[in-house]
């Protein structure tokens, strides 16, 4: 292709709104233009990255024996009760009405699509099992759009739903799933790591997501090196550690005055903050009702894990003004379990406290000495954060904590949605038997941009040969020079002959300008044709390293091809 005839349209800096070095480069290299807050238009060199993607997704999914299909986006209300997620799902579902006032919803994802599919299509358990697959655009109204295609209202999924005729057979499809994921982002070449993670809105029983490592991810999680446990944050358990049990002495209310955070607290009673517990005051709208969770003072609450303990929505579950905590009979800053008019939740490491500071319910007040059981009790469960330190819930060992981006997740659903929708296989007994169904996600758009983020440098996008625009563009320093004009075009053809994708700068254009639009393009070979042309010499610069080396024009050619056959791309 030559660039006098694309659509080129890089920036020197970029808008305002872009914060993370991706968004940046994304905006500044021309590949996303910003349409509304969230919604992005991929302009020609942005497609052919996204469009790479989707092959390869497309090529593994087959493989594994995937069947493509493609549904809807319009979803409507009726589905979506028969599911019970209508009401449950939260503010970020889209919904309108037409005309003629029927409800509906612009899919944020497609369960119940696929479910209604296969209830109408399939009947036998000769059918089964079976893996349905799309690629399509998914909607949801994020009350905080961000970070470009990290976190937008309209985004593309390949979204995935295995039916099969028991646990058995689903376990199958899941582990063919994660293998099918592990080679997807392999591929890709990112660095990501598989872990445990929470079911959320979609539900079933277990799941695995898949992390980009990234500083600027917006999921945490903790692994360990030792065993290979790894998991999200808010899915991670561990192992509680053996604290020597202190002696049990009487309870004691002392006087803190103004003494309020957990800080103030154990600095004004020279105590450590693991020796307290703090209690936080939520209003769950789901079941309408206000709970009390303590956790030990050091520690933070994980709100997924409470959220899975009360069956309710994150959407729905919030901190309780300061005026509802006084309609409960305790103060904010000194709230505490003890006598307190709703549900307590204990944490487990608290559970094992014997000599604790808790919240007296009364201004400038505490306890001390508090021990759970004889002084409070509650639900016992796991509702704390872990963390880098805590110990591994599999060997013990100390794990470590790191940022990642989600790029894919998969589930077991098992018959969350099979059985309310009644999607049935008649059996060889001739009985309507629930389908037991697994769902698999990958987020292609933000797995575009969770490849800039871990490929880049000052200069600009590094992509990998497997996913960039194009892979080799050739650019006379000086297009008027003739010399150099004929042996960029004599490659170019060749390597056109070649079937290599390659691009050919025929811009009357300062050279400094056209290093820089193909570094910050980030294409991952540049041949210059310069000084040296009329001895055929040019420069061949690699993309990823900026190592630069002078090479007759012909071996400059071998070597394109080379290092993409060794890459294993097709030419």
């Amino acid at each position: 292709m030559k660039v006098s005839k694309m659509l080129i349209s890089t920036l020197k800096e970029a808008p305002a709104e872009a914060k993370i070095d991706s968004h940046i480069l994304l905006l500044r290299a021309g590949m996303i233009k910003n349409e509304v807050a969230g919604v992005y238009n991929f302009l020609p060199l942005g497609l052919r990255v996204l469009n790479k993607i989707e092959d390869i997704i497309r090529q593994e999914m087959d493989k594994a024996g995937g069947i493509e299909i493609l549904c809807s986006a319009i979803q409507p209300k009726e589905l979506w009760e028969e599911s019970g997620r209508w009401k449950k799902y939260g503010p970020e579902l889209m919904r309108f009405k037409d005309r003629h006032e029927r409800e509906f919803c612009l899919g944020p994802t497609h369960e119940e699509v696929f479910t209604s599919l296969a209830r109408d299509l399939i009947k036998s358990s000769k059918n089964l099992p079976i893996n349905l697959y799309q690629i399509q655009t998914k909607y949801r109204d994020e009350v905080r759009p961000r970070f470009a295609l990290m976190r937008g209202r309209e985004f593309i999924m390949k979204d995935a739903y295995s039916f099969d005729k028991d646990e058995v057979g689903l376990e199958k499809s899941y582990q063919n799933m994660f293998d099918t994921y592990n080679r997807i982002f392999t591929r890709l070449k990112l660095h990501y790591q598989p872990v445990l993670a929470d079911t959320g809105n979609i539900g079933g029983n277990g799941s695995h997501q898949f992390m980009a490592l990234s500083d600027i991810g917006e999921s945490e999680i903790v692994y360990c090196d030792a065993c290979g446990y790894a998991a999200d944050v808010e899915k991670a358990t561990i192992r509680l550690e053996n604290r020597l049990e202190k002696e049990k002495r009487e309870l004691e209310k002392v006087h803190t005055p103004n003494q309020r955070t957990i800080e103030e607290i154990s600095r004004f009673l020279n105590v450590s903050s693991q020796d307290t517990a703090k209690t936080i005051i939520y209003h769950d709208f789901v079941n309408e009702k206000f709970v009390a969770v303590v956790v030990r003072g050091d520690r933070e609450v994980n709100e997924i894990k409470l959220v899975n303990e009360l069956h309710s929505n994150e959407n729905y579950l919030v901190l309780a003004t300061e005026e509802e905590i006084l309609s409960l009979k305790t103060i904010h800053g000194f709230c505490g379990p003890m006598g307190i008019s709703c549900e307590v939740y204990v944490d487990e490491e608290v559970a094992q406290m014997t000599d604790m500071v808790i919240g007296a319910n009364e201004k400038d007040y505490h306890y001390i000495h508090a021990c759970y059981g004889r002084d409070f009790e509650g639900k016992i469960c796991d509702i704390k954060k872990a963390r880098a330190g805590d110990l591994c819930p599999v060997c013990g060992r100390p794990m470590n904590q790191e940022r990642g981006i989600e790029v894919g997740q998969i589930f077991k659903l098992q018959t969350k949605y099979s059985e309310p929708m009644k999607c049935v296989y008649v059996n060889e007994e001739g009985k309507n038997i629930p389908m037991v169904m697994g769902c698999y996600g990958i987020g292609v758009t933000r797995t575009l941009q969770a490849i800039v983020e871990q490929y880049h440098d000052e200069f600009g996008i590094k992509w990998p040969l497997v996913v960039a625009p194009y892979q080799v563009v050739i650019v006379p320093v000086s297009y008027a020079d003739d010399t150099q004009r004929i042996l960029a075009e004599k490659m170019y053809q060749e390597l056109l002959d070649l079937h290599i994708e390659v691009l050919f700068d025929d811009r009357n254009a300062k050279a400094g300008f056209k290093f820089k639009d193909w570094e910050l393009i980030g294409i991952p070979f540049i041949i210059v044709c310069g000084k040296r042309s009329n001895e055929g010499i040019v420069e061949f610069k690699e993309r990823m390293t900026m190592e630069k080396e002078e090479l007759l024009s012909e071996i400059a050619v071998s070597k394109v091809v080379d290092k993409i056959k060794k890459e294993g791309e097709k030419i």
